[in-house]
């Protein structure tokens, strides 16, 4: 049976080739700023907030990416340093794009005076729908799949359509679709946070954790299908640790694909998710045990930025009587007429 490849060039605009990767991340960063958008509406947020986070952050994102993933195969640029810069011919990270987009936030958003974690929160929801989107350009590509397996256990145990069984065949062996087990577990996941984030006992970045824990999770499981991962030499108690772990998947079919021993014996993606994991449930008890007052996840958002501005008192003008701060809540009507244009913006 030959391969059966989708173009990867959706359409041309002269000499200019579109990708059908582009399309689809282009795609992912819209529907997650719709629908950060959309949460922000119920704190008094302005989209232009989240559009000019997502204008920072995507760029942010991949410079990120691309310098985990260089900085873990340093052996494969020292030599050849203008490659790291040819991001079109692949090596890129997840882990590193939300490091990179994560740092990039972290300053925009204490230079608007929000809480960091309250506009995580918002945004987590936005990673998930993101990277649900996101993963099928890796299918169109034909990359980042699994290893071997069987035509039978893709229709017959998975019951996969024709168009994924076939993309799958690559160059007359079938593998594993990792990009469609990635992106199904990241759809129960952003039921959950949709879910959770109604919930009264969430606490302000519970919902940020939340994402981390349950991406990190399903990563660990999924990543060592693949036959593409970062990996290093670790101590034998530490991969025979993490392949214990792993060991459940066997009772389902699956196989851990195939890892070169030049590239070590752990995926550092395995170890990372572990870390994370823990770090992220040792957060949110660390937050509840030592934050004064933390706020609930459906407390209301203010800028503090904004309330500097409406504390500020107006300037005097030359001939004229100072005028008092008034606070624009216990204004009256006639009141309001009378000092328009006086106060600032409200929170």
């Amino acid at each position: 049976m030959n391969t059966l490849l989708i173009n990867p060039i959706a359409f041309s605009i002269g000499s200019l080739d579109i990708h059908w990767y582009g399309l689809i991340l282009g795609s992912a960063a819209l529907m997650g700023l719709l629908l950060a958008i959309w949460e922000g509406k119920r704190f008094n947020i302005s989209q232009d907030f989240f559009m000019d986070l997502l204008l920072i952050g995507v760029p942010s994102a991949i410079v990120g990416a691309r310098i985990y993933y260089v900085a873990f195969m340093w052996d494969d640029y020292k030599n050849n340093l203008i490659d790291i810069f040819k991001i079109w011919n692949g090596g890129i990270a997840i882990y590193g794009a939300l490091i990179g987009a994560i740092i990039a936030a972290l300053i925009y958003v204490r230079k608007k005076g929000y809480n960091f974690w309250r506009i995580a929160d918002i945004c987590a929801p936005s990673l998930l729908i993101g990277q649900i989107i996101g993963r099928w350009g890796n299918f169109v590509n034909q990359e980042a799949y699994g290893g071997p397996t069987t035509e039978n256990f893709l229709r017959g145990n998975l019951h996969l359509p024709d168009f994924i069984v076939n993309q799958m065949n690559v160059q007359g062996v079938f593998h594993h679709p990792t990009f469609l087990y990635e992106s199904l577990w990241n759809v129960v996941g952003i039921l959950i946070l949709l879910v959770l984030r109604r919930q009264k006992f969430l606490r302000a970045g519970e919902l940020f954790m939340s994402y981390f824990i349950w991406y990190s999770i399903g990563r660990f499981f999924i990543e060592a299908l693949r036959t593409d991962s970062l990996a290093f030499q670790g101590a034998e108690w530490l991969a025979s640790l993490i392949n214990g772990m792993w060991a459940p998947m066997t009772w389902f079919g699956f196989e851990q694909g195939y890892l070169a021993p030049s590239y070590g014996n752990v995926r550092i993606s395995q170890m990372l998710a572990i870390v994370i994991v823990i770090a992220a449930v040792g957060i949110i008890i660390y937050r509840r045990k030592t934050v004064v007052d933390l706020p609930r996840y459906l407390d209301p958002i203010v800028s503090t930025k904004l309330q500097d501005a409406e504390a500020m008192p107006v300037a005097e003008v030359p001939g004229q009587a100072e005028q008092p701060v008034v606070n624009e809540s216990s204004v009256t009507e006639k009141d309001h007429s009378d000092h328009q244009g006086e106060h600032g913006p409200k929170a």
